[in-house]
């Protein structure tokens, strides 16, 4: 599988001048934990940031800095690990490791933003994995005992 099939489509993208409590309001309304910071760049929505819940709590909440006095733009996370649609789940893992984030914006060969994969995506799909390699052994066992009988 490749992370264009595992992500999901529905990101939830914000601007640089978005004020840090709107924000914090979409975060909630939408239900996610952080917000891809895109551009419009020679007709297509490319990521340049992303902005998590973490970063706000850490860079504004814990220095008692005003959320109307900051937008998103002055603590996004600009080194933003991209994965393109057709890269492996194994190779987007090692790479999310190694830089050591949990959710990365998955994009096109474009450069277009076309979905969100997060750790929890990646983990769900193994956990079916090992359920089902548990349940052919289960199987494996009682197809051995009907043989048997």
């Amino acid at each position: 599988m490749n992370a264009g099939k595992l992500c999901n489509r529905n990101v939830i993208t914000t601007h640089r001048d978005t004020t840090i409590r709107d924000a914090a309001r979409l975060m909630r309304e939408h239900h996610v934990g952080c917000l891809i910071v895109t551009e419009e760049k020679a007709g297509a929505t490319e990521p340049v940031g992303i902005l998590t819940d973490r970063d706000i709590v850490m860079e504004v909440i814990a220095e008692n800095i005003g959320v109307n006095e900051v937008t998103v733009g002055d603590i996004m996370c600009y080194a933003l690990l991209k994965i393109c649609e057709s890269d492996s789940i194994l190779e987007t893992a090692q790479r999310m490791r190694a830089r050591g984030v949990r959710r990365v914006p998955v994009i096109n060969d474009k450069c277009e933003l076309i979905g969100i994969l997060a750790l929890d995506d990646i983990l769900g799909l193994l956990s079916e994995e090992l359920s089902m390699l548990a349940r052919l052994t289960a199987r494996e066992a009682e197809q051995e005992q009907k043989k048997r009988a």
